[in-house]
């Protein structure tokens, strides 16, 4: 993460600003993932949107003796996240794909040349491959999806929330913890700033006061958001 703009903020509006994880992203066990009883090797394509996935997805075939086959191809949402799979396997440009970031993109590297692969698109099973689907569904193309990692809720017991102007969420699953650790949780005087269409939704409908919703063209980071935030209050 880069600090600078954030170290910025603090330093113009007199501001401490915290960094706490509400969830962590773990692979699921061989079992949790026996339980969509699918089989990885029934599989010509994979699919990647985040380097955890590649972590779990390998993880995976170990505990559950899979042995990818050097013909399997890999399609990546980003440049950075293909070449993170050289952490597994021989990077092969014939056989890696990547795209700018969207899942347009994707399907865009598919085309009529890899229409043929049987896809598995990797998840982490909440909502996030909506989008991905309806273009493969759009294409015509044969693909399952598969989750391989969950979100676990962290102890936030310690954490004293009133004591915070904004806080910032990113994940539903953040609203997950936060509802676990402090059920009856009252916003008070305390704000809060989306990163997110997803997670935008999810707060208003949890009834949290969202004070702006970003990325935007205005808003395009966090700390950004945070700035307009205590701007406004000046």
């Amino acid at each position: 993460m880069n600090m600078a703009p954030y170290e910025a903020v603090k330093e113009k509006y007199g501001v401490e600003i915290d960094f706490r994880p509400f969830y962590l992203i773990e692979p699921l066990t061989s079992r949790e993932f026996r339980s969509q009883r699918l089989n990885i090797l029934d599989y010509t394509a994979i699919v990647f949107s985040a380097r955890h996935m590649i972590d779990a997805f390998f993880q995976l075939c170990e505990e559950l003796r899979v042995k990818v086959p050097e013909t399997m191809k890999y399609f990546c949402t980003t440049e950075a996240v293909a070449m993170y799979l050289q952490k597994h396997i021989v990077f092969r440009k014939r056989k890696i794909f990547y795209g700018n970031g969207t899942p347009q993109s994707v399907v865009d590297l598919i085309g009529p040349k890899h229409k043929g692969e049987k896809f598995l698109i990797t998840t982490s099973g909440s909502g996030n491959n909506e989008t991905m689907a309806r273009l493969f569904d759009a294409a015509k193309v044969d693909y399952t999806t598969a989750v391989f990692v969950k979100s676990v809720p962290q102890d936030l017991k310690d954490v004293d929330l009133s004591a915070y102007g904004l806080i910032v969420v990113y994940n539903p699953a953040d609203l997950v913890s936060l509802k676990e650790n402090f059920p009856d949780y009252q916003p008070g005087q305390t704000r809060f700033i989306t990163f997110g269409r997803q997670i935008a939704k999810a707060a208003e409908e949890a009834g949290l006061p969202v004070s702006i919703q970003a990325p935007t063209a205005e808003v395009p980071s966090v700390a950004k958001a945070i700035e307009v935030c205590l701007g406004a209050e000046e």
